[in-house]
């Protein structure tokens, strides 16, 4: 059980470019048992240490039979032995899980190599949204709390290894931890800190900036580093930038009958109060024809009227009616930022009495 527990330290010592130059390997650690080297593409080698050992050459925290190590990547049985190990590195090769074990096949350590590669052009773990964009970023109010989402590529499916999270103007990097699940991360700077939680399906993550106040002005924007590892050990760092208010989005309204020619609808119940500090913009579309088996029908091309308004507290509209269905969504009205979804309500079924004949 000791070994296992064993903090894993390597020894990177220098990689070898194919050619005449010779230069340092640019690696760091990205988590305990986790480390990530920096490549152009260019060839070279990767020094890794098992256990630690003294001036004397002895090995600290083994045993005899530690001597004669062997290793494996990724479960497969390597023919190199011994303490140190050499990763080849050649374009993005080169990544995956070393495992070091003793003659008796206990596990000693092990470390995890994540390829960065510098250029751009390979393909992307993640996929762009219809904004261009790799992360969508939202909030449904001024609380500090938002969300952020992506999509895996099909075929480089993989999962998050890193995040970052900070309203910092000075550029510094945030201290950052993660607790044992792997799940829940905390990031420091200077008087400010950032939670995430991500997604089990990695799929996303729930973050809030636990000192922000949703009646001061935002000074700093908030800034969002998501590292991706995929299933071949390429780690990739996808990045977003704003303010809260350019990413908010309403929820969806309530909307209610009144009467045969009447609605009204109030703001989300998750929306900030007092609505006359946070003012939102509403959208009404009115369709006289209605999908029936539709799940969506406020898309629809066929819109009989739409209109803009905006309203301090709970608001009426009168309809016609022929109106057959009426949609509302919201916007925050002081700032450019998203619609919400459409709220719909339903004032006529739309079916038509069948006529009876006489036999």
């Amino acid at each position: 059980m000791g070994n296992h527990n064993k903090l894993l330290i390597f020894t990177i010592i220098c990689i070898f470019l194919r050619g005449t130059n010779q230069n340092s390997i640019d690696a760091w650690t990205l988590l305990p048992h986790i480390l990530v080297v920096q490549t152009d593409g260019s060839s070279g080698q990767l020094l890794l240490s098992c256990l630690t050992s003294t001036p004397e050459g002895e090995l600290v925290g083994g045993s005899p039979e530690d001597v004669d190590i062997f290793w494996k990547n990724n479960g497969v049985m390597e023919t190199q032995r011994g303490n140190l190990y050499v990763v080849d590195l050649e374009e993005s090769l080169g990544g995956g899980n070393y495992t070091c074990h003793s003659q008796t096949g206990s596990l000693l350590n092990y470390t995890v190599v994540l390829i960065k590669e510098d250029n751009d052009t390979r393909k992307k773990i993640l996929l762009k949204n219809d904004q261009g964009q790799y992360l969508s970023c939202s909030a449904n109010n001024f609380n500090g709390d938002f969300r952020c989402s992506w999509s895996w590529h099909a075929i480089l499916v993989g999962k998050v290894a890193f995040i970052t999270a900070q309203r910092a103007a000075d550029g510094s990097l945030p201290a950052c931890s993660v607790d044992a699940s792997g799940r829940h991360w905390s990031c420091s700077s200077g008087q400010r800190k950032v939670t995430c939680s991500v997604d089990d399906g990695d799929g996303g993550m729930w973050c809030k900036d636990e000192q922000h106040c949703p009646y001061a002005e935002e000074s700093q924007p908030i800034h969002i580093d998501v590292h991706v590892s995929s299933k071949h050990f390429l780690m990739q760092t996808y990045s977003s930038r704003f303010f809260l208010s350019d990413i908010v989005k309403p929820d969806k309204v309530i909307i209610r009958k009144v009467n045969a020619t009447m609605v009204a609808w109030s703001y989300p119940s998750s929306w900030n109060t007092p609505f006359s500090y946070f003012p939102l913009t509403f959208q009404i579309r009115q369709l006289r024809k209605s999908c029936r088996t539709c799940d969506h029908p406020c898309t629809q091309t066929r819109v009989t009227k739409t209109l803009t308004v905006s309203s301090p507290d709970i608001y009426q509209h009168q309809v016609k009616r022929r109106i057959m269905v009426v949609c509302v969504r919201a916007k925050d009205a002081l700032c450019i930022s998203q619609w919400g979804e459409w709220s719909f309500l339903r004032l006529r079924s739309g079916k038509r009495s069948k006529k009876t004949t006489k036999a």
